[in-house]
């Protein structure tokens, strides 16, 4: 067990990916994936206090993310980035150089952590689809050659996606390490990559047993390779000062979405058929029929305009604090959360429970 009194990481999200409404389904042009409103989410995040922020990618939807993250890095001063990169569209030699840059360009924590943390995504290439066995494959050789160069170290590699004899990039990071790799995905395969390649694993919304068997089942394979893993937890949330005005708010996100358009919008996500999304859906059909919610304060509603993190925890400041407690308590190390509009929602969390929970980068 992880006992609650250690620090964990708290992570907002900048919608990179045309993912920010006032209700849900309803397309905002205010809202849509641009520099500017993209900027005002990681800048409120910074000055809130979270200690990191997802930047999302997506090939068909929003902004280039790491082009946004170079941006991003000349006006922030404290909180950390976390870079989703897509492996499928990415040389990693060309990728680890990309990253040094980044790093450099961001600098250190005040602790003297990298203020760059990347998010590896096992993507297919754009135009192109893989099998779930060979891409994550490829994943492994990815996070493998990352690692390799990044640690300053001569690379040698025979895979069955790439085959490379070089040295690593001119270019260091200002600690000569890898930064800090998170990596998701709820299959076999995807499991078996995480406890491969990864520091810190990603989970979605799930009940607290599910919670408590995936860490489990996670360990258990890390171990198997001589490895540890760190765990992250990513799920949406609506805090208000009573339940009854956080509730109000979570039906009023839903409140204009009809369920062709729900359908829609989950059916044309990049990850509609995976694992991950399939569990999502389980835990919604699990759900009281009434109310959307599958335990207490964790409600399901948000999965019916989204694919992907489908739930969100709901409830005052106290109810929050707990269910995130709780969540350490079975292990968890990093909260990545989100809220709909981002930059107003992270306001609420910033103010009524991030001052109330022990809090830092993850190490």
């Amino acid at each position: 067990m992880n006992g609650t009194e250690q620090p964990c990481e708290i992570s907002w999200f900048s919608a990179l990916c045309d993912d920010d409404y006032e209700f849900l389904g309803v397309s905002d042009p205010r809202l849509k994936s641009s520099w500017e409103h993209c900027r005002d989410i990681v800048l409120q995040a910074e000055s809130g206090g979270f200690d990191n922020i997802l930047l999302p990618s997506g090939y068909a939807l929003g902004i280039d993310t790491t082009a946004f993250a170079a941006g991003i890095a000349a006006l922030t001063r404290r909180i950390r980035l976390l870079m989703a990169v897509r492996i499928g569209e990415s040389w990693p030699p060309q990728l680890a150089r990309q990253i040094a840059t980044l790093d450099r360009m961001l600098g250190l924590t005040g602790g003297g952590l990298p203020r760059l943390t990347v998010n590896i995504i096992s993507s297919d290439l754009p135009g192109e689809t893989l099998d779930s066995a060979p891409r994550y494959q490829r994943t492994v050789e990815a996070m493998h050659i990352l690692r390799t160069l990044l640690n300053g170290e001569h690379l040698k590699f025979d895979g069955d996606f790439w085959k490379l004899d070089l040295a690593p990039p001119g270019v260091t990071t200002l600690t000569g390490k890898c930064p800090p790799l998170y990596f998701g995905g709820l299959s076999p395969a995807a499991r078996e990559a995480a406890a491969q390649g990864c520091d810190v694993y990603l989970m979605w919304p799930d009940s607290m047993a599910g919670v408590r068997a995936i860490i489990a089942d996670l360990r258990e394979r890390a171990a198997r390779h001589g490895r540890t893993l760190k765990f992250g937890y990513r799920v949406h949330v609506v805090v208000r000062e009573t339940e009854a005005e956080a509730r109000a708010a979570a039906d009023r996100l839903l409140s204009r979405l009809d369920a062709e358009t729900g359908a829609a919008i989950r059916a044309r996500s990049l990850d509609s058929q995976s694992a991950g999304v399939a569990r999502q859906a389980e835990l919604r059909e699990a759900a009281s029929a009434s109310d959307g919610y599958v335990e207490d304060n964790l409600w399901t509603g948000i999965g019916r305009a989204r694919s992907g993190c489908g739930a969100a925890i709901v409830g005052d400041p106290d109810q929050v604090l707990a269910k995130l407690n709780a969540y350490r308590a079975e292990g968890i190390d990093a909260f990545i959360l989100s809220g709909y509009p981002h930059a107003a929602e992270a306001d609420l969390f910033a103010r009524h429970v991030l001052p109330r929970i022990a809090h830092a980068p993850l190490g």
